[in-house]
């Protein structure tokens, strides 16, 4: 699940705050804040990758390592961290929103839209896993 709050949080962080420029982590300040929320997130970013790599790492030296089970943890941590940047972060606290327009609707429903459709993959994924072992063990 960390590989997967981690690429989803730098796909955040390149597409949409630093190509398209749509917000920062934090836009509640100055530019100069902005962007250093930004560094911020891409540092956490960065570790959750690292930190999940040396897990997957640590389960394939142990010899358990389930591959099925690490696909399906990655789609759930990915759609995981979608949905709670798109209600915890954009509604809840307001430290940003998706795009600063008129009508912010189409692009909330999009956003959360999608951390649930990666959030069914994962579910779907991990039910998979569990028969598979499931099978494996009778």
């Amino acid at each position: 699940m960390l590989l997967g709050i981690g690429i989803m949080a730098a796909v955040d962080e390149i597409i949409f705050h630093q190509l398209l420029a749509w917000h920062h982590f934090y836009d509640q300040s100055t530019t100069d804040v902005g962007l250093m929320a930004d560094g911020l997130l891409h540092a956490a970013e960065l570790l959750a990758i690292t930190a999940g790599f040396f897990m997957l790492l640590h389960l394939s030296r142990a010899g358990k390592l389930s591959k099925h089970h690490s696909v399906a943890g990655f789609f759930l941590g990915a759609g995981g961290f979608q949905l709670f940047d798109g209600l915890v972060n954009h509604k809840v606290l307001r430290l940003h929103q998706i795009r600063y327009v008129d009508n912010i609707l189409p692009y909330d429903l999009a956003w959360n839209a999608a951390a649930l459709a990666l959030l069914a993959v994962g579910a779907w994924l991990m039910k998979q896993a569990g028969h598979r072992t499931n099978e494996s063990t009778t």
